[in-house]
């Protein structure tokens, strides 16, 4: 559920509130001894943080998976396409 934020316009106090997107607005201060009509602030939305290497499907693969993708790949073959003679390929 989103969370709303309010302004009231006869106290000036600012509230958020849990609404469900389907519901109507709130019209009336929630503080009893107000009772003034509130209106919705526009909010930032919520962001998105992201923390570490990244969020990709290997990042989670066990540790035996890793070990046998390892062996899996061949050995690193030297450069076919080169003729230099001073080429670390080689």
């Amino acid at each position: 559920m989103p969370t709303y934020e309010y302004e009231c316009q006869k106290c000036g106090k600012n509230f958020e509130l849990f609404q469900q997107m389907s519901e109507k607005p709130l019209s009336v201060c929630p503080d009893t001894s107000c009772k003034g009509e509130v209106r919705r602030l526009i909010g930032g939305g919520a962001g998105f943080i992201f923390k570490g290497a990244g969020f990709y499907a290997t990042d989670y693969r066990s540790p035996s998976y890793k070990k046998g993708e390892k062996q899996d790949k061949p050995a690193s073959s030297p450069c076919s396409s080169c003729d230099k003679k001073d080429c670390k390929a080689k």
